[in-house]
């Protein structure tokens, strides 16, 4: 119960950097994963901004054994005279208190991605320990603080014979409960810098593994776009490049011969996931652009079909990075830009510069315009198809598939649903299910992939149908998680190869239409066992290799007779053993099938499924490759 004497007694105030370590998760957005290597990020980012105020040319990243960070560059390095407001010299100022920098107008840096001001401060609070190493005028400096408080003053150590600021950190175990860097997630982001910024060199080193990787690409956006379009590119990319109202706009734009949209954008160097005022600004000028060019063309006739945002994102690959001097982000982690100013200053510079590469590149124009045309009937067809779709449900009296066999209650967050592969483990799945809250929906042969296919296609293909009417979220834009029958939908496949593809081209589905049942952990994997081995009247099921050997094993040494069984299919279980490997809650084993964004947007999972599942041959061939030494154990 609260104490009753609420007065100035219980109001706290925390001092310093207090708030933070009280608080990380406003400041970094996690103790796990996410947040420690937000920390390196924080860090390289005050690099970048040298670099973008032109003084800084190469950074240099280490993870050491320990797990502990460093990160130097060749910038100006940290002031070290002394701040009048405070007293205290300027490194010491930036590392321990919030708010202070080079960046609020004291002329330190026009454009900066860490304007708030918080950033290294943070990763001092957050830090067991940190060390920063100042070369300037000469000299070099150097000072260490523990959790954020000053351990001891700055000393000089020194002469320099060059300039710059080395940081090095060791991520506080108080805080974090991820204390494993992954070397993978600190090359990409470096890996992206590079591309945002063409004159840079970045260097990763590990120490764990000795690895040491380099990132510079001076071909930049345009670089990084054709990278995205290794195959099936329309034209070559188109490039934008100009500075208005002190803004830099750069933007890179390549369609592709796909359906799926990935534009990145970015404001400072910082990856703005959610977007924001410069990406409506851009996606308006987009869709402008390409309707006006159509119709100046004739390629689109009077009363024809009017081309909305969706159909000129159709197969579009784009990177749009701004630089300005005031971005307003929202929240600390700047996930999304807020300036009003900003969508019409990147509409209009983007519309310009769309409308020049038109007129003088008619061929490339015409064959965005006919892709373009092309997505839009195939929208159109897809509308008439849910129409469709709605009228009859509505006129049927059971719309739910005839092959559906539904659980008796009524309440959706107590109930799931087994998407079971074929019409006889369906069938033995029906009868050893609990009725009352389980629910069975038998999937014939291979789904389509829809990968490959567009929504008009995917909408005429009758499992999917029949699994779409099934969970009751439609999909797309029209998903409403709400409206789901079951809390969990369980993929139970055999455990082949082909059940292997079954299952992946459901998650396909799922993953393309129905994201959010995968965010929000409601889509499962059966783990049905391998082997049955009977010996005598009693019998054990294992679910790999190895527990058949640990089960035979242990029979052989009492010399117990025994026979193994290895199970094709879900269909050459009956549905007693059905349920009681398979099925029932008290002893099934179930895979959560989990979103990995720990690149931030999703990127990464999205690449995986369009090389993986995609029309182009050769990236899924060179993947194979490069991962066939690590598949172990590979059934056919």
């Amino acid at each position: 119960m609260a104490d009753t004497n609420y007065d100035a007694q219980q109001i706290q105030v925390l001092e310093g950097l207090e708030g933070v370590r009280k608080r990380p998760g406003m400041y970094v957005g996690s103790t796990g994963s996410r947040g420690l290597h937000h920390l390196v990020f924080e860090v390289v980012d005050n690099s970048v901004d040298e670099a973008l105020a032109g003084f800084c040319h190469q950074i240099d990243v280490v993870i050491h054994k320990e797990n502990s960070v460093t990160v130097t560059d060749d910038g100006r390095g940290i002031p070290v005279d002394v701040v009048p407001k405070v007293g205290k010299p300027g490194v010491e100022v930036v590392m321990t208190m919030l708010h202070a920098g080079g960046k609020f107008g004291g002329g330190g840096y026009k454009i900066s991605g860490g304007l708030h001001g918080v950033g290294v401060s943070v990763v001092n609070a957050l830090s067991e320990w940190l060390e920063v190493e100042v070369h300037r005028d000469g000299k070099r400096y150097t000072q260490r603080f523990e959790r954020g408080q000053r351990a001891s003053p700055l000393r000089e150590a020194g002469k320099a014979t060059r300039t710059g600021t080395t940081v090095t950190f060791q991520p506080d175990s108080e805080i974090f409960v991820e204390l494993e860097y992954d070397v993978k997630i600190v090359a990409e982001r470096l890996d992206e810098l590079a591309y945002l910024n063409s004159g840079l060199v970045l260097t990763l080193l590990d120490e764990r593994t000795g690895e040491k990787q380099e990132f510079a690409h001076k071909g930049g956006l345009v670089e990084l776009v054709r990278a995205q379009n290794k195959k099936g590119a329309l034209g070559d990319p188109i490039s934008v490049h100009r500075v208005r109202d002190g803004v830099e706009v750069d933007a890179a734009i390549q369609y592709n011969t796909g359906y799926l949209e990935h534009v990145f954008t970015y404001v400072n160097t910082i990856n703005t996931t959610e977007g924001g005022t410069h990406l409506v600004g851009f996606r308006s000028a987009l869709t402008r652009s390409i309707n006006d060019y159509a119709r100046r063309q004739g390629l689109l006739k009077n009363g024809d079909l009017t081309l909305q945002g969706e159909d000129v994102r159709e197969g579009l690959t784009a990177v749009l990075s701004l630089k300005l001097p005031e971005p307003q982000f929202e929240g600390q982690t700047k996930t999304k830009l807020g300036n009003p100013e900003v969508k019409g200053l990147v509409e209009s510079v983007v519309g310009e510069e769309l409308a020049e590469y038109f007129e003088t590149h008619p061929g490339d124009g015409k064959k965005i315009v006919a892709k373009v045309i092309q997505a839009a009937r195939a929208r159109e067809a897809a509308r008439q198809a849910r129409d469709l779709v709605r009228r009859k449900n509505a006129l049927d009296i059971s719309t739910l598939p005839g092959k559906l066999a539904d659980c008796a209650e009524k309440d959706p967050t107590k109930c799931e649903i087994f998407v079971v592969e074929g019409e006889s483990a369906g069938g033995s799945a029906k009868a050893g299910r609990d009725r009352q809250f389980q629910a069975i929906l038998p999937i014939q042969g291979k789904i389509l992939n829809v990968e490959k296919a567009r929504q008009d296609k995917m909408l005429g293909h009758e499992e999917i149908r029949a699994l779409i009417t099934a969970l009751g979220t439609g999909i797309d834009k029209e998903f409403n998680i709400d409206k789901r029958r079951y809390d969990r939908v369980i993929l139970m496949a055999d455990a082949d190869v082909d059940g292997a593809h079954i299952r992946t081209l459901l998650l396909t589905f799922l993953y393309r239409y129905m994201p959010e049942l995968i965010e929000r952990g409601k889509v499962y994997i059966a783990q049905p066992p391998l082997y049955l081995i009977k010996a005598g009247k009693k019998h054990h099921y294992a679910y790999s290799d190895g527990e058949r050997d640990e089960v035979t094993a242990d029979l052989a040494k009492h010399n117990t007779a025994y026979e193994v069984q290895r199970y094709k299919g879900l269909a050459e279980m009956n549905p007693a053993q059905l349920w009681e490997t398979t099925m029932n809650p008290a002893q099934r084993t179930l895979l959560q099938v989990e979103l990995d964004r720990s690149d931030g947007n999703g990127a990464e999972v999205d690449e995986l499924f369009k090389t993986l599942m995609g029309d182009e041959v050769e990236p899924r061939r060179q993947f194979i490759q490069k991962y066939a030494k690590e598949v172990r154990n590979l059934d056919i």
